[in-house]
């Protein structure tokens, strides 16, 4: 079973994220912070993590994904950014720190599932 940990810290959000995904095949994990995050990758090494960058807390979203692509034990870990921040430069960055992808809030939750599908390959 492929496991997918949402980090965002509006649970309106986790749980439209949640429903959009809802298959048989996928664990659904939820983070509201990023120190939280990291213990969760820690412990189940998600598949994919779909991150918010505004984050309460010290670590925000640039910096968990920062911290995962440093780790060679979580290289194979797919990141897309799920965040209202959605200017170029936002993106780049996104990039820089290592996301495999950057959806805008608000997104087409079809989109999203293309998206998962392409990266589980399922």
């Amino acid at each position: 079973m492929k496991k997918i940990l949402i980090v965002d810290d509006q649970p309106e959000v986790r749980e439209l994220v949640t429903i959009t995904l809802k298959n048989e095949n996928y664990k659904i994990l939820e983070a509201s912070e990023g120190k939280e995050s990291i213990n969760i990758i820690k412990k189940e090494k998600p598949d994919i993590i779909l991150l918010d960058i505004m984050l309460p807390g010290e670590i925000d979203g640039f910096e968990v994904c920062r911290r995962i692509r440093e780790d060679k034990e979580f290289k194979n870990i797919f990141i897309v950014m799920l965040s209202s921040q959605g200017s170029e430069e936002d993106i780049e960055k996104g990039k820089q720190f290592g996301a495999d992808d950057y959806f805008v809030k608000p997104f087409s939750p079809l989109q999203l599932i293309k998206k998962v599908e392409d990266l589980l390959g399922s």
